[in-house]
């Protein structure tokens, strides 16, 4: 595919789910790693459209960019990846099921993804942006056009931690675990039933979740095996082997908005 980059963050959270799904599909697109944490996801070159670059609902997830043209949001990328390739596997030909897959990566997106990101943020990148030089703070700040999206930055260097949010976050991922756990119970190996973007969008929220909450995953052997398949996936494998810093599941950015409506 020519003149096709993904800009991409550590492989964890959508970033991960999306190197995946490249690689799941076998299309030649460049990758190139961006630091999230020091706001290069908000200065891409050649990229002045600000609704691709801040206003995406997942915050600090991969760009790929087509001809100059800037798309985002993990799961209708790796549409756009499976589609682009003919059809590599990650979408159900059924349309009930194809709709069971879209409904559950919306769960995925609205309720696991800001849970683990708000908690996970707190545990990695608060120190790490608290220590910044205000001047090197205030440049970054400034690149980001979304008002919610840089109050979340702003809250999050200054150390604005919602108790209530945190708790929410932690029942958010206990209750999303027992899910996913309650889905794999009848024995089947992937979540859809065969192999699908719901995989990839799942695991990669819920493999940090497993660092920042192992409680909610203990005494759930079906899920612990799920996760491991999906670990030891090819396409997972190579996207894992991407990471800059050999940690990728404890490197966060503000990630997607809390929900308001519980």
């Amino acid at each position: 595919m020519s003149s096709a980059i993904l800009y991409h963050g550590e492989p964890n959270g959508p970033s991960l789910s999306v190197l995946a799904a490249l690689e799941e599909s076998g299309l030649a697109i460049e990758c190139r790693p961006i630091d999230l944490l020091k706001g290069e996801r908000h200065a891409l070159p050649g990229i002045t459209e600000s609704v691709a670059l801040d206003f995406a609902v997942e915050g600090e997830g991969p760009v790929l960019v087509i001809g100059g043209e800037a798309m985002t949001e993990a799961v209708f990328l790796a549409q756009y990846l499976d589609e682009q390739a003919g059809g590599c596997g990650l979408q159900p030909e059924d349309a009930y099921a194809h709709w069971q897959m879209m409904m559950w990566c919306r769960q995925v997106t609205e309720r696991l993804s800001p849970a683990v990101a708000w908690l996970g943020a707190l545990a990695y990148a608060q120190a790490d942006l608290a220590a910044r030089d205000d001047s090197e703070f205030a440049a970054l700040s400034a690149a980001i056009v979304s008002d919610d999206l840089r109050q979340r930055w702003q809250d999050l260097r200054s150390g604005v931690a919602e108790e209530a949010k945190s708790e929410d976050s932690r029942a958010k991922i206990a209750q999303f675990a027992q899910r996913a756990a309650e889905q794999l119970a009848d024995g089947r190996d992937w979540l859809m039933g065969s192999f699908s973007i719901a995989d990839l969008e799942t695991y990669a929220w819920l493999a940090p979740a497993a660092l920042l909450e192992p409680e909610a995953f203990s005494g759930k052997p079906q899920l612990a095996a799920w996760m491991d398949r999906v670990r030891t996936r090819p396409s997972v494998r190579r996207a894992l082997a991407r990471t800059q810093s050999g940690d990728p599941f404890r490197s966060f950015a503000p990630g997607p908005e809390i929900n308001r409506w519980g």
